[in-house]
């Protein structure tokens, strides 16, 4: 699933850019699986341990508002079982 997908392009002077792409909230569910982070774990592995595709390790930073590929540990993390909201509006 790309990422900017719906995300609107803008064309100006034979350029394109990306505009803002906004995505949906992500509400908290029972669902969710909660993590402890060890020394050495990445969002790209996580997000390819849990959804199979490591290149939506940015909805999980998202999630958890994270600026780090890498992450320390003993961070606490939410994962959404589903994918559903990783798409913009």
């Amino acid at each position: 699933m790309p990422r900017y997908r719906t995300t609107q392009i803008t064309t100006k002077n034979n350029r394109s850019k990306y505009n803002t792409t906004l995505y949906r909230e992500v509400p908290e569910k029972n669902s969710d699986i909660l993590l402890i982070t060890q020394e050495g774990d990445r969002l790209d592995n996580l997000a390819s341990e849990y959804y199979n595709d490591p290149n939506l390790w940015w909805f999980i930073a998202r999630v958890n508002n994270l600026k780090s590929m890498n992450l320390e540990g003993g961070l606490q993390i939410r994962v959404p079982i589903s994918t559903e909201d990783a798409i913009g509006i």
